[in-house]
């Protein structure tokens, strides 16, 4: 981790609090919950690098190091790994900040496979990036 608290080479995409309404039986914020914002975030590094719409096709490789705990901030970072004609991995790391203190722990990394897709929903090719 950088000085910035950001992971190397990455871009911090989303952050949001963990919440009581997203726990299970054992008081932890639920993987899916967590999942769910990696997929928002992997959608808006892809929509980003692709110059429109993109969808999930493939979550990959996740590994749920650390729970997350209710009043933690969940800090979701992205960076493009590879780009092929219509379809984008995205690499993601999700760390929290530890409820009332400046901790900090990576908890969950995933790489998804994102697809630019036209109007109709078919792929499309991935635009070049703006400069």
């Amino acid at each position: 981790m950088s000085e910035s608290n950001t992971p190397e080479g990455m871009t911090l995409t989303l952050r949001t609090l963990a919440m009581p309404a997203d726990t299970n039986a054992a008081g932890d914020i639920f993987g899916g919950w967590v999942m769910s914002q990696m997929d928002l975030a992997a959608a808006i590094s892809a929509n980003e690098r692709s110059n429109g719409r993109t969808v999930t096709i493939a979550a990959n490789e996740i590994v749920f190091r650390k729970p997350v705990k209710v009043g933690d901030t969940l800090c979701v970072y992205t960076v493009v790994d590879q780009v092929g004609r219509t379809s984008m991995v995205i690499r993601i790391e999700a760390w929290v900040r530890r409820c009332y203190t400046a901790e900090r722990e990576k908890v969950t990394e995933a790489r998804f496979t994102m697809v630019a897709v036209d109007g109709d929903g078919r792929p499309r090719p991935v635009d070049a990036p703006k400069a």
